[in-house]
């Protein structure tokens, strides 16, 4: 699992689906309560990925459109 990713998670708020997703991933376990809801993880490879994917949404969410303004003439010489 990529460091950078499961920082980021055990730095959301608490009780957060990524913050429990890293506890669980750091404590070994691949079972994992959440809003009422068990989920039972293959492995910890698998409950990595699935914090990957949540890292990647809050990124891809969190990014402002961006436009670019391009601009021709024809002024030409001859």
């Amino acid at each position: 699992m990529d460091p950078a990713v499961l920082a980021w998670a055990l730095a959301q708020p608490a009780g957060s689906r990524a913050q429990v997703l890293a506890a669980a991933y750091a404590g070994g376990t691949t079972r994992v309560s959440f809003e009422g809801r068990t989920v039972e993880y293959r492995s910890l490879d698998e409950l990595g990925r699935a914090l990957a994917v949540l890292r990647g949404a809050e990124v891809a969410q969190s990014r402002r459109p961006s436009s670019t303004l391009a601009s021709f003439s024809r002024g030409g010489t001859g």
